[in-house]
């Protein structure tokens, strides 16, 4: 694209050079043409005023041209100014000088104006007088007394090489054309990257996706195959335990199921709240108690320093189990294998609750942080799968948390551990 703009800017400056070009041969021949003019009319009116129509020579360097539109004439005759006009408007006329004129009588002594007129060319008239320019300072006739005239064409006006060139410049279009190509390249880039950054996310939730559901599929499978082909009629510990297995993983796909749905439907509407007073102390303290009970293993354990002095608020008490019960499991699961230990921590600043979950598990590298809430997102670990879950987690907890108005943080080293700072407004 870029490379398409500079062969216009190319080819848009050759072909503004060359009407630049073209334009100055133009003017070029005009500024002669109407040179050459104006001198053989000014030569006539000379004559005609000195009476040497005859002599070629006799009032040579008599006309001089001050500039492209400005003439003066030397005289050493008796000089009537209307005569004069009449002259010079028969000589122009002639000449098919069709252009507005003014010319003015001059007192070679003083080297000041004694009469001017300004006279306007009309197709129907010739030309008329502009009355408005007129003046008349001393008597109507002078004698041989040194006088010189001089004849002005108002209309006409030539511009330089430079001038041409300085105004009509292609760089005053070529500078914004590159900005704005620069920028358009740029935002190209930036939307590839981020195009490209949602595919790597997007293959990584299939491949997340497609392991959690395919394993309590196969559970599911293997538990039913057993109970079709095996006559368990006679061992119902052996049947309630399949049966168990059954419906375990068949909650484990709908809970799967329903979280995606979930952040789904989050996208389409406005999460609905159902907002009432609780107490955030007891949701954590159940929360615990599940913990305690199905997931913690190898001497885990969960502390509690419940240290607010109030806990209650105004929220959704369904959303913000789920928020405490996503942050724990969390914890859970990028704890270490050999070292389990969560510890809880709340207390009060400026009307609002905060909470600390801590766990001294592997911790987050600092380039993966900022995208911890994003949708779909896990912190990568490998091809190893013992960390469960499609990374819709913490992006619905930051959605719920925002929706109480609250913020969350995070802090974390690797190997260290991370703590997720959560703060929501008190009851008022």
């Amino acid at each position: 694209m870029l490379l398409i703009q500079v062969s216009w800017i190319k080819k848009s400056i050759a072909i503004q050079n060359t009407n630049i070009q073209i334009n100055e041969k133009k003017d070029s021949l005009f500024v002669k043409q109407f040179t050459e003019k104006t001198y053989i009319a000014l030569s006539r009116v000379l004559d005609q005023i000195t009476k040497t129509e005859n002599d070629p020579l006799a009032n040579y360097g008599a006309i001089k041209q001050v500039q492209t539109n400005y003439y003066t004439v030397d005289i050493n005759e008796d000089l009537h100014p209307y005569y004069l006009e009449s002259l010079l408007k028969k000589a122009l006329y002639e000449e098919q000088i069709f252009q507005d004129f003014q010319y003015s009588i001059y007192d070679c002594f003083s080297d000041s104006i004694v009469y001017g007129k300004a006279i306007k060319y009309t197709n129907d008239s010739l030309y008329s007088n502009d009355n408005s320019s007129d003046f008349e300072l001393e008597a109507i006739s002078w004698k041989k007394d040194g006088h010189y005239f001089t004849v002005y064409f108002p209309n006409i006006s030539v511009k330089s090489l430079i001038q041409n060139k300085e105004k009509y410049t292609p760089w005053l279009f070529v500078v914004p054309i590159i900005i704005i190509s620069l920028l358009f390249f740029g935002y190209t880039v930036l939307v590839i990257g981020k195009q490209k950054r949602l595919d790597e996310i997007k293959n990584d939730f299939i491949n997340n996706m497609t392991h959690e559901l395919k394993t309590p599929i196969s559970t599911i499978r293997l538990s039913s195959e057993m109970l079709l082909k095996s006559d368990l009629s006679n061992n119902p510990e052996k049947l309630h335990r399949y049966a168990s297995i059954i419906n375990k993983e068949n909650k484990r796909l709908e809970v799967q199921v329903n979280s995606v749905l979930s952040v789904a439907k989050l996208e389409q509407d406005k999460l609905s709240l159902s907002f009432s007073t609780i107490d955030l102390h007891t949701i954590i303290e159940e929360a615990k108690d599940t913990f305690d009970f199905n997931q913690l293993e190898n001497n885990g354990k969960i502390e509690l320093n419940l240290k607010a002095t109030n806990s209650l608020l105004n929220g959704d008490i369904v959303h913000l189990t789920n928020v405490i019960y996503n942050l724990l499991d969390n914890a859970i699961k990028y704890s270490k294998p050999d070292s389990t230990l969560i510890c809880v921590t709340t207390e009060n600043t400026n009307n609002s609750i905060k909470i600390k979950i801590e766990d001294q598990g592997i911790g987050i590298a600092p380039e993966n942080i900022k995208t911890v809430f994003d949708k779909f997102y896990r912190v990568p670990t490998g091809n190893i799968h013992n960390v469960k879950g499609f990374g819709l987690g913490l992006y619905y907890v930051k959605l719920v948390i925002e929706e109480h108005n609250g913020t969350i943080t995070i802090t974390s080293k690797i190997n260290k551990g991370s703590t997720f700072t959560v703060e929501i407004p008190l009851l008022t």
